[in-house]
């Protein structure tokens, strides 16, 4: 069974940045393009960021030029940058493949706040 563990979240202030890490186990990560996700209460889960097998990012709007998005396929990691982050950037972030058809289960995510 594979499995993905977030970690890196926390309480920032507005414009602070964070740095989340995903760890994955199995085979399948090297096989497929990953994405992280965030989920607040009340909405459904998004997907913000997705990096493809040879490293190409991708972007929602409102993170774009504000976040980065990167693996190391040899150590089945991802990482989010977080820069000049905003109060509407608090949610959980999880990890995950961006192929709906091929996905992990979901971990326990990680929880990032940004506020005063």
């Amino acid at each position: 069974q594979v499995q993905v563990v977030e970690s890196g979240g926390g309480l920032v202030q507005p414009g602070g940045s964070l740095r989340l890490s995903c760890a994955a186990s199995g085979s399948m990560f090297s096989s497929y393009s990953m994405g992280w996700y965030r989920q607040v209460p009340g909405k459904l889960r998004e997907l913000v960021a997705t990096v493809t097998v040879g490293d190409e990012p991708g972007y929602i709007d409102s993170v774009k030029g504000r976040f980065t998005i990167s693996r190391n396929n040899a150590e089945n990691t991802m990482y989010l940058q977080m820069n000049s982050l905003k109060p509407e950037d608090t949610a959980v972030y999880y990890c995950n493949t961006a192929n709906i058809y091929h996905m992990y289960s979901w971990g326990q995510g990680t929880q990032v706040t940004v506020s005063s």
